[in-house]
């Protein structure tokens, strides 16, 4: 049975999934980025939680990452699209279907990434924040 932890992170990778044509969880970069752009979700860190007694409860900010990358003439509006439609997938339910207490993406601060013999890359490291609480750390 998966954690609670790899429980919601694979809910976060099927709802960007539902909005986004390639979103895929910690895998390298391919050689060749999709014309609609790629997202790639990182485990990311869960941080120290903060914790309560009776009951015991571990409260996380866990923070995944989405590498959000284009490629292509117009690496801009297509990163922009990409970006905007990871406000969507996760506006749709803010809970994961109760998984989480809150989940919340941070801006992107885009750079662009040069690429020899090929058109250069858009890409961004997006935070998202997964506000949720365990019995458990291991659990």
């Amino acid at each position: 049975m998966p954690t609670k932890r790899e429980t919601i992170l694979q809910a976060v990778v099927s709802a960007l999934q539902s909005h986004v044509p390639r979103a895929i969880r910690g895998e390298v970069l391919p050689e060749r980025v999709p014309a609609d752009g790629l997202l790639i979700l990182r485990d990311g860190e869960p941080g120290e939680p903060g914790v309560t007694l009776s009951p015991l409860r571990y409260h996380y900010q866990h923070r995944a990452e989405i590498e959000a990358v284009v490629q292509g003439n117009d690496r801009d509006a297509t990163f922009d699209t990409l970006c905007a439609s990871i406000g969507s997938a996760l506006a749709v339910d803010r809970t994961l279907g109760g998984l989480c207490d809150w989940v919340e993406a941070e801006a992107p601060r885009p750079v662009d990434l040069p690429v020899e013999g090929a058109a250069s890359l858009k890409a961004a490291v997006i935070a998202v924040v997964l506000h949720y609480s365990t019995a458990d750390p291991l659990a």
